[in-house]
């Protein structure tokens, strides 16, 4: 068996033993999917499980929504938020939940981890904003960008050594994933995304998001968002997750796909840093 079947063979054993989602949070998707669903139908399956509830009220009245009056009942929150909002809280929440409980990686601390992630799709929701992405959809350029790096998190050991070289060739951490893994990330994170039936267009950014231009048409702008986010966050050091050279030539595709300018993104610098305070909140649910 060669270097790379034998690592497959031990991240594949990693993500099998991965927690699975809550049976309520593939319930909340299930019933998201329909296109009949009403507030009430969610309402229902949600109020089952006491610590989704929690989360949902909390994050209503916290400063992620700045609201005036504080909410106290679900269904109301729900109607608020709007179904896909909701889906997507429950789905992140239950993601840096099932994370918080595998092992951590030496390599990467979890905590830069996450507000690595949270950067990117903090600054993914603000170029949907530009790209003149519907309001209701906007919260799913947030989601895909929290969950694009997945794939790092069964890396064991071995990636400290990778990490360390991305410094010392200043080169992007995902051709020396392929160079010295022989396996990358990406690759890595397209089994989590299955074993957890995430949807087609987190998985293609999850897949995707160092080449956009290879995710299906329809998804090639919400992944392209993702991979600008990244290298937004990546070159102002926002946490942590390895990556502290971006390849260019990638992100220029990137722009070319959006149809955005570099200075548009580095624009939104004081909107960033104002929104992370306010998204910090996904953490402590």
């Amino acid at each position: 068996m060669n270097d790379r079947e034998a690592r497959l063979r031990k991240i594949r054993n990693f993500v099998k033993k991965m927690p699975s989602l809550s049976t309520t949070v593939n319930k909340v998707l299930e019933i998201c999917s329909r296109p009949d669903t009403a507030p009430n139908d969610l309402n229902k399956v949600i109020s089952l499980d006491p610590v989704l509830t929690g989360q949902v009220l909390k994050l209503i009245n916290s400063a992620y929504y700045s609201l005036m009056n504080k909410v106290t009942s679900l269904t109301r929150a729900i109607i608020m938020l709007g179904l896909n909002t909701v889906k997507n809280l429950a789905l992140s929440t239950a993601i840096i939940r099932s994370v918080g409980q595998t092992k951590k990686s030496k390599a990467l601390p979890i905590k830069k981890f996450w507000a690595h992630s949270i950067g990117v799709g903090v600054t993914a929701k603000l170029l949907a904003a530009e790209l003149e992405v519907p309001m209701g959809e906007r919260e799913e350029f947030f989601v895909a960008g929290l969950l694009h790096d997945l794939g790092k998190i069964p890396f064991g050991d071995e990636y400290t050594d990778v990490l360390l070289q991305t410094k010392e060739r200043r080169q992007s951490l995902v051709s020396l994933e392929q160079e010295v893994l022989q396996v990358d990330h990406q690759e890595v994170g397209k089994l989590i995304a299955k074993k957890w039936k995430l949807n087609e267009a987190i998985t293609e950014t999850i897949c995707y998001h160092h080449s956009p231009q290879l995710a299906a048409p329809e998804n090639q702008k919400l992944v392209a968002a993702i991979a600008l986010a990244d290298g937004y966050v990546c070159l102002f050091d926002i946490g942590y997750a390895g990556n502290r050279f971006p390849d260019e030539e990638q992100l220029s595709q990137a722009l070319a796909l959006t149809g955005l300018s570099w200075q548009t993104i580095a624009g939104l610098s004081d909107m960033v840093e104002e929104e992370i305070r306010k998204a910090e909140i996904f953490l402590q649910v």
